[in-house]
């Protein structure tokens, strides 16, 4: 694999219509991603990443796993809805001296531009989850992952005790029904859908892997407080949730309960946050 700076991928991002836009660009993911370097870091070193890989990051903010895998000296293409964490990660790259790692807007729906079997490893860690249509996701990160390659996701689970999905069982309870057709993202957590989609995209059950997985929110010096305060300004789904809260006057209600949740399963007690959150992985072989 050459060491020059790669070309980016190529798509047309002034045809997206994906109605997730709007909602990851509505706050600034990157507040909140900075309580997630740590475990992105890990969780791409047990990858087992090359320098001779290209890989995928899809639904890849500014570059949690997307930067680690570059560091490791992966090519490393990085795509995602908003176009504000798009631009965040470029400045990250350009920044931290990465060249072969290029972000650049786009659908996990329908990765247009984007040549059939162009990667070894195609990673998508609370990202590809949340993108609309499930079985146009497994099919396109089957097609673009070359014979060979794997693909690894990180999916939060429903109804699982832990953090996130507490965090956004708590934010559904305060928003309007979601509308007709509507697939919750949380269904990725779930084995027989997982199974469901790929075997779609062609996959056989035996070449699916999946195990549950740890992930933690982490920051010596920020508090519980702080970290809630964070998704209340800049994460979009609570944005939402506390928005309708304020128009149903149960705004306080909702906050006090983030703050519950955060507070109860937070395991430093000197001021700064350890939120673990319990994820299911995916490993897919092609």
């Amino acid at each position: 694999m050459s060491s020059a700076t790669p070309s980016p991928v190529p798509g047309n991002s002034t045809t997206i219509a994906n109605p997730n836009k709007a909602l990851w660009e509505k706050g600034d993911f990157t507040k909140i991603a900075g309580f997630m370097r740590e475990s992105g870091e890990a969780l791409v070193n047990s990858v087992g990443v090359t320098p001779s890989m290209r890989a995928l990051d899809l639904g890849c903010g500014d570059g949690t796993t997307a930067v680690p895998m570059a560091r490791l000296g992966a090519e490393v293409a990085g795509i995602d809805i908003a176009r504000n964490l798009v631009d965040a990660g470029n400045k990250r790259a350009a920044a931290l001296g990465l060249p072969r790692l290029k972000f650049q807007e786009g659908d996990a729906c329908n990765l247009q531009g984007v040549a059939d079997r162009s990667f070894d490893l195609t990673i998508s860690i609370f990202g590809a989850m949340f993108a609309p249509k499930p079985f146009d996701v497994a099919r396109e990160m089957v097609r673009v992952t070359k014979p060979g390659g794997r693909i690894v996701m990180g999916n939060w689970i429903p109804n699982d005790p832990t953090f996130v999905s507490q965090l956004l069982k708590i934010s559904s309870a305060f928003t309007p029904p979601p509308p007709e057709g509507f697939i919750s993202p949380m269904t990725w957590g779930v084995e027989a859908n997982v199974i469901e989609r790929f075997g779609q995209a062609g996959v056989p059950k035996e070449k699916i892997s999946m195990a549950k997985d740890t992930y933690s929110f982490l920051s010596a010096e920020k508090s519980p407080a702080h970290f809630i305060d964070l998704f209340e300004r800049f994460y979009g789904p609570t944005m939402n949730a506390l928005e309708a809260a304020r128009k149903s006057g149960r705004a306080a209600d909702f906050q006090s309960q983030l703050l519950e949740l955060a507070n109860s399963q937070n395991r430093r007690t000197d001021g700064g946050t350890s939120i673990p959150a319990t994820f299911l992985r995916v490993t897919v072989a092609l």
